[in-house]
């Protein structure tokens, strides 16, 4: 708890209120000193203690370095002479790919080692140079390509709405950190939906940016246009804060546009406004409730005053062959020589993405930029009439938290997410709309038009403050899970 006096401890016992105050609302409360950073922070750490046992969001935790930024923060907004940064004392997780000096960042597999981290990622460093209280390492799967959550270095990551089923990946431990309020934000990276797959399974707002606002290293990384680096919340304005701080050129990016964009965060109704409607990217088997989710957000859009008319893209099953075809040939015959080369365990759906990896021909390869051209095409002909495209985000509601061993059928099937990294210009938000049958989040993704992040914070607001509003799981099952698993 703070030490200084000037701060009132409002909140004494209300620990689940603090763990999901909105980074916004926190930031309000820090400078009127009715809130301090530390007290927010040891409730995250409390909450972790209690609620990591059964979730596994965690790879890792910062918590003596967080304690410590913590109370420098606390100083900041004690002193009338100093000025908070945009994230002064915020707790920020970041996803196990973004490397912090000290850190190992394992990226999920054995095959990383245990060398520390000795730079810096350029989200990593902006998060800190804006006073982020970084604290904790979200989970991931191996390499990042999976759907969910599992790898042989950290285990299985479930989700806080359902503890059987998949938070999602890659990104799956900071959305089920989110989700569990075990972090105030949270760093994700998007491939083929890593970010908003689990911003879906886990009732989360999360961004695939247009390709180039946020840097990515190192170059190879940066040059493969499929590869985002996001922000991930639980509101949409949080998102927006925390994408108006990591976004922005990077002398290490060559890809990284300039100049850097602000989006506000506060948003104008969307009355007026044209949006376009897929419910299923004319190819997708949507489940039933998915359906019936996005059929409420359609109305409440219709209700604000916004004309949402449904389209046709033209769009079929290549578009799964060729995301197949480029992930196969960039990543998977790289992984297949590390695991080749090295004598370590992996996870059964690395060595199959790997082995399906080095079968793709450069022929196929090529043919992919035919596919992705055609979808560009059908895709800017709906632009030009309309300010964003709203779809689901996953087909499906949910999976098993442990996996399959062919991580891409899920993607082939389910992901309604990977279309938009393949037109990787176009920026995505995912924000919750309604809860399954079996109690995992559905979420609608809200397509823009190239580089136009702001819109789809825009419409994005207008669906959370009109479904969503803050819900969260319930811990009182995760903390019974526990306790039925010690017993037994």
């Amino acid at each position: 708890m703070s030490k200084l006096n000037k701060f009132e401890n409002k909140f004494a016992n209300k620990s689940e209120e603090l763990c999901y105050l909105p980074a916004t609302k926190a930031l309000t409360m820090f400078r009127e000193r009715t809130l301090s950073p530390v007290e927010l922070l040891d409730a995250y750490l409390a909450r972790a203690e209690r609620l990591e046992p059964a979730l596994n969001a965690f790879s890792a935790q910062r918590r003596e370095e967080a304690v410590s930024a913590a109370r420098d923060a606390e100083r900041v907004y004690g002193s009338a002479s100093a000025t908070p940064r945009l994230l002064e004392g915020i707790p920020v997780a970041l996803k196990n790919e973004h490397t912090l000096c000290g850190w190992v960042t394992t990226k999920g597999s054995w095959l990383q080692g245990n060398t520390p981290d000795t730079v810096n990622a350029p989200v990593s460093q902006r998060l800190l140079d804006a006073g982020a209280v970084i604290h904790a390492q979200t989970n991931v799967p191996e390499f990042y390509m999976a759907g969910f959550t599992r790898s042989v270095r950290h285990g299985v990551t479930r989700n806080p709405w359902n503890l059987a089923m998949t938070p999602g990946g890659s990104s799956g431990g900071s959305g089920a950190a989110l989700a569990a309020g075990l972090t105030c934000l949270a760093s994700g990276s998007d491939i083929g939906g890593s970010i908003r797959i689990p911003a879906s399974y886990c009732g989360v707002v999360g961004l695939k940016p247009s390709y180039g606002r946020v840097p990515v290293t190192p170059i190879a990384y940066a040059l493969h246009t499929m590869n985002h680096i996001g922000p991930m919340a639980r509101t949409v304005a949080d998102c927006a804060l925390m994408f108006n701080v990591i976004n922005g050129p990077h002398r290490l990016d060559p890809a990284a546009i300039s100049p850097k964009l602000e989006v506000p965060l506060t948003f104008a109704p969307v009355k007026g406004m044209r949006i376009a409607l897929s419910y299923d990217l004319d190819y997708f088997n949507v489940h039933e409730d998915v359906r019936a989710a996005l059929e409420q957000v359609v109305l409440e859009l219709r209700e604000q005053g916004a004309i949402v008319e449904p389209v046709v893209l033209g769009w079929n099953s290549q578009a799964a062959d060729a995301v197949d075809h480029r992930l196969g040939y960039e990543t998977g015959r790289e992984f297949a020589t590390r695991i080749l080369n090295q004598n370590e365990e992996t996870s059964d759906y690395i060595r199959h993405f790997a082995v399906l990896g080095m079968q793709v021909t450069g022929e196929q390869y090529l043919a992919s930029n035919q596919i992705v051209g055609r979808m560009y095409d059908s895709l800017a002909a709906v632009m030009a009439n309309h300010d964003a495209l709203i779809c689901p985000t996953m087909a499906s509601i949910g999976s098993a938290a442990e996996g399959e061993k062919d991580s891409m059928t899920l993607l082939r099937h389910e992901g309604m997410t990977y279309p938009f990294n393949l037109l990787s210009r176009h920026p995505v938000l995912s924000v919750p709309c309604g809860v399954a049958r079996n109690g995992v989040p559905i979420g609608v993704q809200v397509v823009g038009r190239p580089y136009d992040e702001a819109t789809v914070f825009r419409i994005g607001a207008a669906v959370e403050g009109a479904i969503w509003q803050g819900r969260c799981p319930d811990m009182a099952l995760i903390l019974c899970s526990q306790q039925e698993e010690a017993l037994t």
